[in-house]
């Protein structure tokens, strides 16, 4: 293992040299990959000086024992030996994690999009929970929200509402999030008491950067109008919103929420790009699932991921077969916990595929 940190090293102090120098510091793709590659590295570099400190202090500990002529040092070498035995095994595992090759999309930013499905109003009114659920976690996360562009539900909620999330590793935290999500309970319109059964996808874009993909200006048509707001009123008499209509795929994008149309223009792009990226990414997604026995790394974006039932108090993931009976904490942002066991199904799986690398 030591000879595997000695190269992560030996490349971080290429690319420690690297970052200062004008030429690159002039190309910003260049310096945005290096800078990423710079973080990565050094938390490795970091794991590498805990590993030599712990493998010394047992040679140490061990020459301390095999003299035996100090009896109070030899008392205090025995219990740095068997803190470092306990030690070292955890320690193997983390670098271990850390050596499997980093998803280059995780380090992104999204724009996360969330439509009512199935259900009418309730649906409208699921959705808007999940978005409520979503930001609430971000803000705990120390992530920025934006909101984009939202159509609301004509008994509250959304029909359709996207947002965008910038903050450090947010695409491979949030990507386990995408898919249809379901909720059972007794709608606000129900007067029977009965439960019934709505359903709303999420879906979550990496933010594709300009260098990621290029967009010919006569392949989209840019269209202005007026941005509304609740009930369909104007909320401004200006032609600030944009819509942003991709003519050789059909893809869409709007964005009203800006009152500067310069602005609403730019982050409609911003969409438009995600949307292009998504779709590459969705075709590799696939032919990695077809690798993978997961389901929770799958590129069936229509897949049912989650369930929500009110009545039982209950969260159920089907991906991994998770039940949490936390229902009401993890609607106000306490997702944290379904992700880390969705991470950590990743994780073991992505370990067996590398194991024969160590």
């Amino acid at each position: 293992m030591l000879d595997k940190l000695n190269i992560v090293k030996q490349r971080f102090d290429e690319v420690s040299d690297l970052i200062i120098q004008p030429d690159i510091i002039t190309d910003q793709k260049r310096y945005v990959q290096l800078n990423k590659e710079y973080k990565d590295l050094k938390n490795l570099v970091d794991k590498r000086s805990e590993y030599m400190t712990l493998t010394d202090n047992m040679k140490e500990a061990e020459e301390i024992i095999a003299d035996g002529s100090d009896p109070e040092m030899l008392e205090m070498a025995k219990m740095q030996l068997d803190e470092a035995k306990a030690a070292l095994p955890i320690l193997e595992e983390e670098i271990k994690l850390m050596l499997i090759p980093k998803d280059p999309e995780d380090a992104k930013n999204v724009v996360v999009e969330i439509r009512a499905g199935t259900g009418g109003d309730e649906a409208s009114i699921f959705a808007g929970d999940l978005y409520r659920m979503y930001t609430k976690y971000c803000e705990s996360k120390g992530w920025r929200t934006s909101t984009i562009d939202f159509s609301e539900g004509t008994s509250g909620g959304f029909k359709e509402v996207q947002f965008e999330v910038t903050g450090e590793d947010v695409y491979g935290t949030l990507k386990f999030e995408a898919g249809v999500h379901r909720v059972q309970r007794v709608p606000q319109t129900e007067t029977q008491g009965r439960v019934h059964t709505s359903a709303a996808t999420v879906m979550v874009l990496p933010e594709a950067e300009e260098f990621d993909v290029q967009i010919e200006p006569k392949d989209v048509r840019i269209d202005f109008f007026c941005s509304s707001g609740p009930g369909g009123q104007s909320v401004n008499t200006t032609y600030s919103a944009v819509r942003l209509t991709h003519v050789p795929t059909g893809l869409v994008a709007q964005c009203q929420d800006q009152k500067s149309q310069h602005k609403n223009k730019e982050k409609a792009f911003k969409v438009l790009r995600s949307r292009l990226y998504d779709l590459e990414l969705a075709k590799k997604q696939e032919e990695d699932a077809a690798k993978r026995s997961s389901q929770v790394s799958s590129g069936d974006r229509s897949a049912k991921i989650r369930t929500y039932n009110y009545p039982q108090g209950r969260v159920t993931d089907h991906r991994i077969g998770l039940t949490l009976y936390d229902l009401q904490n993890i609607i106000n942002g306490d997702v944290q916990k379904i992700i880390d066991e969705l991470m950590l199904v990743e994780n073991t799986e992505k370990m067996k595929e590398a194991s024969e690398i160590f």
